[in-house]
């Protein structure tokens, strides 16, 4: 009988070891220094192509997303989750986990842009003159695959807000939506945002501490002469020539104003005048953006471009209406979230990334908490994905997605730890 015991003491020490081994091993397959290692969301493809190709063919502009709006919501509640509106057509979600102190938010904007598509894919655009060539589309894919995937590791240890805005492109929803007080509300303690980048290889995650994103100036400017005959110039005052001399002088506000080192950019991007070729306009309207990175180089612009209008005034007596307006801040990603994230992101084919001087109003969010925006590439050449933003032939392929959930993942898990 000792004989039996001692031998099973001994197989059941052998057993118990070997257990202890394979989880380990376990362990270290799952996690690596707190972050999760590897994820196989396969599972979440289907779905990610799905709302990416339904979502794209129902492009929608700021504040007019109400079929947008209704198809996520209808697919949130349909993975069983409660979404609840915000802000005209935004939306949102949470998920209260363990940790009712401590909330982590990841956003998606949801708006589209006034473009003519011609990409000529299968699921093009159904609304003309209107299309997701800014990756909007994307970025709720995405995010409603992180949603269903949060569905399936309940409870989850910190609680999660997703949000679903609308209207970034311009007037921007991202300083309402925090006016509302949901962060508060909810103890967010942390934001998350990505923006897909087709001037990145396919699947590179980049972001950069500080300064990333520019402040953006919006332009508005009407010029008004005196119309007359093309045949009879001297009786007219041509805004066209006060035009160009002012377009001119801009050139000279950052050239020589401001450091080398220093960012900034002016661009004049629309402009109308006119109605015959013989006929001198009584008024031209140009319209454009400012961007730098600092509040201070924003108000030097608007200070410049004032005195120049004030000095083509009179040099030829015209009469120049402005209207000059900083629409977001800069985004400024948060130095300690940015180390968290470095660490969390460094299997995933990470790199540093320059400032861009394009504008978000993901900004806002960053005022009220520390945050983090990041890129997410989108560049294939083999297959053609080329384009950039805004661009009315942009296209990506929708397996990339699957990097921003992951993504996602593993930023939520690296604040578990």
């Amino acid at each position: 009988m000792e004989k039996y015991k001692s031998s099973f003491s001994y197989f059941y020490y052998i057993f118990s070891a070997f257990m202890l081994i394979c989880i380990q091993i376990l362990k270290n397959c799952i996690t690596k220094g707190g972050y999760i290692m590897e994820l196989n969301l396969d599972f979440l493809l289907e779905d990610i192509v799905k709302n990416r190709r339904a979502l794209h063919q129902m492009p929608e502009t700021a504040l007019e997303e109400f079929k947008t709006k209704e198809y996520l919501k209808n697919y949130l509640i349909s993975i069983g989750l409660e979404p609840k509106d915000i802000v005209e057509t935004g939306l949102y979600v949470y998920i209260e986990g363990k940790d009712k102190d401590n909330c982590i938010a990841f956003r998606s904007d949801i708006d589209a842009l006034n473009i003519e598509e011609e990409t000529g894919i299968d699921f093009v655009s159904k609304n003309s003159g209107k299309m997701h060539a800014c990756g909007h589309d994307g970025h709720m894919s995405t995010l409603l695959a992180f949603a269903k995937y949060l569905t399936t590791i309940q409870p989850l240890e910190k609680s999660v807000l997703l949000i679903f805005q609308p209207a970034e492109e311009a007037p921007g929803r991202a300083k309402d939506i925090v006016e509302t007080g949901i962060f508060k509300k909810y103890n967010v303690k942390a934001i998350y945002g990505m923006h897909l980048f087709p001037e990145l290889p396919e699947g590179v995650v980049a972001c950069k501490e500080g300064p990333f994103f520019a402040q953006a100036t919006v332009i508005s400017v009407g010029i008004t002469g005196k119309s007359g005959h093309g045949a009879m110039p001297h009786k007219a005052v041509d805004p066209l020539i006060a035009f160009t001399k002012v377009i001119d002088a801009y050139q000279t506000i950052i050239s020589r104003n401001f450091s080398p080192f220093d960012p900034g950019v002016i661009t004049i991007g629309k402009f109308s005048g006119g109605s015959a070729q013989n006929i001198i306009p009584e008024k031209v309207e140009f319209w454009g953006t400012a961007r730098t990175f600092a509040q201070s180089d924003s108000e030097f612009i608007i200070k410049r471009m004032k005195e120049i209008h004030r000095g083509i005034e009179l040099t030829y007596n015209v009469k120049i209406d402005e209207d000059l307006v900083i629409l977001y801040p800069p985004v400024i990603n948060d130095k300690e979230l940015y180390k968290k994230f470095t660490e969390t992101m460094k299997d995933m084919n990470y790199r540093e990334q320059d400032a861009l001087t394009i504008s978000e109003d993901f900004a806002y969010y960053q005022q009220e908490v520390p945050g983090i925006f990041f890129l997410l590439g989108t560049r294939n050449e083999e297959k053609g994905y080329i384009h950039p933003l805004h661009n009315c032939h942009f296209n990506f392929d929708e397996k990339v997605l699957l990097k921003g959930v992951e993504a996602f993942a593993k930023i939520l898990e690296s604040h578990n730890k």
